[in-house]
């Protein structure tokens, strides 16, 4: 059986290079339309990073574009919320499990009792804000920021554009969020919490803070670069657990059966993956499936599993 690689040598990088030169030309799939500032993003931009824990990297592409992080602040979010909480007492307000609806179902709600099923949907996601204690939306942001910037190792911001883009279309969601209050499971003001949520998705991030993120979490919430804590060990198994049951939303299976691997996508055009103890995977190319996850994103991280012997199903492959 092939050897999976613990650091940047000759055959990641050769599948990197590979990976991009097999789905650069891609076509399929669309930039999300229904958040003005993502239309505009150049649909070719592709970049794809992979880190080791021991900090390694390699990097193809366009891995130094900003783009907006979108649903993958999700994961990050809840880190800070299970430290601070913890996971019991998350999960007694937020469910785990995978709705079978699209990631802004106001049915999935509806269908249990205003109950959300897991933190990565956006309802779960504002529920999961909803629960910092904090006394100004300012504080709220202040605690979300802190704990994103050591995950990437530098201070992240947020993109004003993608920001304003979003708090002017964002309707849905403020309906959610007062859905949510309705039924008891909003825990601070539904409005400040929208707009609290709205801003983490407006961060802007590279492929390179993405997958150093993402490698973070691979090293057992120690970021490899700064060797800085950015979250408890004992809760990253929570964040990955979350990751392979619905970090895809409605095509979560599919992405786990093809990869293997606890993943994360966003609107944005981003996809992570985490290989726990080993390394972790960054793409980013724009243009989305119908479930809103990148197609060329997707494809590279297949390819690299597979090729790298990283899916965690890889004894078995």
């Amino acid at each position: 059986m092939k050897q999976r690689p613990t650091t940047v040598d000759s055959t990641v990088k050769q599948a990197l290079d590979q990976s991009l030169q097999r789905f650069a030309s891609n076509q399929h799939g669309k930039n999300a339309s229904y958040i003005p500032y993502l239309a505009s993003v150049p649909s070719h931009l592709f970049g794809i990073s992979i880190m080791f824990c021991d900090g390694t990297h390699a990097e193809v592409g366009d891995t130094d574009y900003a783009f907006a992080i979108e649903s993958i602040s999700k994961v990050f979010t809840l880190a800070h919320v299970l430290d601070e909480v913890g996971p019991q007492a998350l999960r007694s307000k937020i469910g785990c499990d995978p709705t079978g609806e699209p990631f802004n179902s106001v049915i999935a709600l509806e269908l249990h009792k205003g109950r959300p099923l897991n933190p990565f949907v956006n309802a779960g996601a504002m529920a999961t804000v909803s629960l910092l204690e904090a006394d100004t939306a300012q504080a709220r942001w202040d605690q979300i920021q802190a704990t994103y910037n050591l995950f990437a190792g530098r201070e992240l911001t947020v993109n004003d554009e993608v920001y304003q883009s979003e708090a002017k279309t964002n309707q849905h969601n403020r309906g959610i969020a007062w859905l949510l209050q309705s039924y008891g499971y909003m825990y601070a003001d539904p409005m400040e919490v929208c707009a609290v949520y709205t801003r983490q998705c407006s961060v802007a991030i590279t492929c390179h803070d993405l997958v150093t993120m993402g490698a973070t979490l691979a090293n057992g919430g120690v970021n490899p670069i700064s060797g800085k804590r950015a979250v408890r060990a004992n809760n990253v198994a929570p964040i990955l657990s979350e990751m392979t049951l619905n970090g895809l939303y409605d095509t979560t299976g599919d992405w786990y059966y093809k990869v293997g691997l606890p993943g994360k996508s966003g609107v944005g055009g981003g996809i992570l993956a985490v290989v726990p103890g080993v390394c972790a995977i960054a793409a980013f190319a724009p243009p989305l499936d119908g479930a809103g996850n990148s197609v060329r994103g997707q494809l590279a991280a297949e390819y690299l599993s597979r090729t790298l012997n990283l899916s965690l199903l890889h004894e078995f492959a």
